[in-house]
């Protein structure tokens, strides 16, 4: 059994939780579950999660919600998005804390390459 540490429902344009998307994030892990009748959960491991994000709409930004752009190396996943996130600020800052927390503690780390061997710089490879 999962011990959640966050979870909430997706929101329509009004902010109400008339959905059937529940998003939720535990100390190792973020899912989605979408469904009433055929129900579908999706996971990705904290660790896995490379970069996160947040948007707000000039509505969403009314009505207190936001929507966190998730970006992750998981294979099944991928790149995927919280909608309409009741104070989306502090959910994302939270989720920020847990993810660098849990790829110290497995000690996964990112690599960034930067500038490049290209032949689009002028300086064609040889």
């Amino acid at each position: 059994m999962i011990n959640t540490i966050w979870k909430a429902r997706k929101r329509n344009f009004l902010g109400l939780p008339w959905t059937f998307t529940v998003y939720g994030f535990s100390e190792d892990r973020l899912y989605v579950k979408t469904g009433i009748l055929s129900t579908r959960e999706d996971e990705v491991r904290l660790y896995r999660i490379t970069d996160i994000g947040l948007t707000r709409s000039f509505w969403q930004r009314i009505m207190g919600m936001g929507t966190i752009q998730i970006y992750s190396s998981d294979q099944s996943m991928g790149d995927f998005q919280l909608i309409n996130i009741k104070d989306s600020e502090n959910v994302k800052e939270q989720l920020s804390q847990l993810i660098e927390a849990e790829r110290e503690n497995k000690r996964v780390s990112s690599r960034e390459f930067l500038g490049g061997d290209d032949e689009l710089d002028g300086d064609a490879l040889r």
